[in-house]
């Protein structure tokens, strides 16, 4: 499927390979057909704690999306918001604030509850002050993986509101966050068995140009696979 391309403004995405925060924002700006520079911020290096970087986000924390003459944006929700409301085609929120609430609900479980526990900045504190060996660091991550997934799990099913994707028939942030939870787990190849909606949903989003583009594996510094 050809995603038409707009003529873009000038934006800056400041991203690293592998983030479900950059996966979130890169596949909003393919969904809108929207194109922004890519400045790589190795986290790996610590290149988020930078001076430079922390003028642009004083979390230390990416992705950033910069345009020239206004203040940076963060946050892989508000933006994909924001890329929303500057370009309505196709909608990211349903037009029906229950629906609009029940998406945002749901990628706040994956983006707000799941994936924070499993950050850098969390591994960096665990296996330094918290005294985390590789073994106990990979524990964490699946438990909170599955903790979270499970419970997503739970609530698809269970509501006929769920459809082709997490609501209905039409791509929302909710299948951005998601697919963005899978994507990264691939990374650190662990898996979570038993949420056979989800596996259904992610399946039909990884066959969409916007998330096949988005792939950490596909992006700038990522490992040669």
């Amino acid at each position: 499927m050809a995603i038409e391309r707009l003529s873009p403004p000038p934006f800056e995405l400041f991203a690293f390979w592998r983030t479900s925060a950059a996966y979130r924002v890169r596949v909003a700006l393919n969904l809108k057909g929207l194109a922004a520079q890519e400045r790589f911020v190795d986290v790996d290096a610590g290149e988020q704690r930078s001076e430079t970087f922390l003028k642009i986000n004083p979390l230390g924390a990416v992705p950033a999306l910069v345009e020239p003459g206004h203040a940076p944006l963060t946050r892989s929700l508000a933006i994909p918001e924001f890329l929303d409301e500057i370009a309505p085609e196709p909608p990211l929120l349903p037009a029906d604030a229950h629906g609009r609430a029940r998406v945002r609900s749901i990628a706040l479980m994956l983006a707000a509850d799941t994936h924070p526990l499993v950050t850098p900045r969390v591994k960096r504190y665990l296996t330094t002050a918290g005294g985390f060996d590789d073994a106990a660091w990979r524990d964490w991550q699946t438990n909170w993986f599955a903790t979270g997934l499970n419970a997503v799990e739970q609530r698809l099913a269970a509501d006929a509101a769920t459809g082709a994707y997490c609501h209905g028939d039409a791509i929302t942030i909710a299948d951005i966050c998601l697919a963005s939870i899978p994507a990264v787990m691939k990374v650190f190849k662990i898996s979570v068995a038993g949420v056979p909606t989800i596996e259904r949903i992610v399946a039909r989003c990884e066959t969409h140009e916007a998330f096949a583009r988005a792939d950490p594996f596909k992006q700038p510094g990522a490992p040669k696979v």
